[in-house]
């Protein structure tokens, strides 16, 4: 008898430990009545909500509605949703993204639900200009860095290598002496000569694992940091950093264009691509780059400075058409510019040396866009902007109900676009 409560007990702490928590048991859908999510300028879209419970829908649910351009909305109520439905309108008289949000609220936590419509999205045109020494600015910044030696040092990491890729930990000089970047290097084993495939970070300060599985299929990876510090710590050292000595670094001296962290990291992601190019494992023809969201912008950066990448992948790329706020429109991540109405003068100006749609127009490889619209961090508005600015050959790729995420599929599709491009 006790053995059987025992193995009875044991079943059901297994039973608890394979239990999750997934989604919540209040929903609300906002859905637009075009299927794609797009509109002409002067049509009117019609959005159909539902805020439900156990997915039916509550009686007399008094919701906060707020509909209007991104991030400018022109609409706020207060409503009850006698049977928890409701249908709104909406309507744009030029080219942007029209966007509804219904926030309901129980027990003192919030549920949202959102959607945010297209008008005419290819006729979309950024707003920032591109300094007079654009080019001579990041040439000279790459020409400075390089005048450092690489000095790169490899740690083989036994525990993450597998029997098809060998797995190390690599750092090398950025634009100075103790000026490092640290990286996540997989090399398949089989001897050879590969593709590569630069991996570059969304903003934020974390650990890295590298990118093993597209190793396997024979390429060569590295995922690099940006911070000048070791990618294989506890979780907890960069929670530390990311609270206080890295707090708000996109913002930092963005007076000094010299001083603004990103020269530095830019010019990191570059040398990244200095250090791919001295591996003997690498084929000497094939070199994408890839990133979301800040890493979105600098696969932009390193596409348009560097004639040795072949490819890109940009999923909802951050800090393009900086300046768009001046005007009314919704602005690229970290909206520099959003709500001020006197902002500084040099501040405007330095922001277009770090201002994707300035690298957008000099890219001249074939590349991979993929965003959402219900993006909140990195509007749609700045993403469609940066994909009509490429001339070169592109392919777009929406799944309009994301925010600043992706879904199974869309990594299916961005991995397969590149693994293709790499391998032609």
């Amino acid at each position: 008898m006790k053995k059987t409560f025992i193995i009875m007990l044991s079943l059901l702490f297994a039973v608890i430990a394979e239990a999750q928590i997934r989604g919540n048991n209040i929903s609300i859908t906002v859905t637009p009545d075009h299927k794609d999510w797009n509109y002409k300028v002067g049509e009117t879209a019609k959005f159909d909500v539902k805020v439900m419970r156990s997915g039916t829908t509550i009686d007399n649910a008094v919701v906060e509605y707020e509909a209007g351009p991104e991030m400018y909305p022109t609409i706020k109520k207060t409503l009850t949703l006698k049977d928890g439905t409701a249908r709104f309108e909406g309507k744009m008289n030029k080219p942007g993204f029209y966007r509804v949000t219904i926030n309901y609220n129980e027990k003192g936590k919030t549920y949202t639900g959102l959607c945010t419509a297209a008008f005419s999205p290819e006729k979309l045109v950024p707003s920032t200009e591109c300094p007079d020494d654009f080019d001579a600015f990041w040439s000279n910044a790459i020409a400075e860095a390089r005048k450092t030696e690489l000095d790169p040092h490899r740690e083989l990491l036994p525990e993450r290598c597998t029997k098809d890729v060998n797995v190390y930990e690599v750092s090398y000089n950025n634009n100075a002496y103790g000026s490092k970047i640290y990286g996540i290097l997989c090399v398949p084993v089989k001897p050879g000569k590969y593709p590569a495939l630069l991996r570059v970070p969304g903003a934020g300060c974390r650990p890295y694992g590298g990118d093993v599985w597209s190793a396997s299929q024979g390429v060569i990876t590295l995922e690099i940091g940006i911070h000048g510090i070791p990618v294989t710590m506890k979780q907890e050292v960069y929670d530390r950093l990311h609270n206080g000595a890295l707090n708000g670094y996109w913002e930092a001296n963005l007076d000094n264009r010299d001083k603004m962290p990103y020269k530095r990291i830019f010019t990191g992601a570059i040398r990244s691509i200095d250090y791919i190019a001295s591996l003997p494992e690498w084929d000497g023809k094939n070199l994408g780059v890839t990133g979301s969201s800040q890493g979105g912008m600098l696969s932009l950066v390193c596409a348009a400075l560097d004639s040795r990448v072949t490819c890109f992948g940009a999923v909802h790329a951050a800090m393009c058409d900086h300046t768009a706020s001046l005007e009314g429109k919704a602005c690229g991540w970290p909206h520099y510019f959003y709500g001020d109405s006197n902002p500084d003068k040099t501040k405007v100006r330095n922001s277009g040396y770090f201002d994707g749609i300035n690298f957008a127009r000099r890219i001249k490889v074939p590349g991979w866009f993929s965003f959402g619209y219900n993006d909140v961090v990195v509007p749609p508005t700045t993403m469609w902007e940066t994909y009509n600015t490429v001339t070169a050959p592109k392919a777009l790729s929406i799944y309009q109900q994301t925010g600043h995420y992706w879904y199974q599929e869309q990594w299916d599709e961005w991995v397969a676009w590149l693994l293709k491009e790499l391998k032609e």
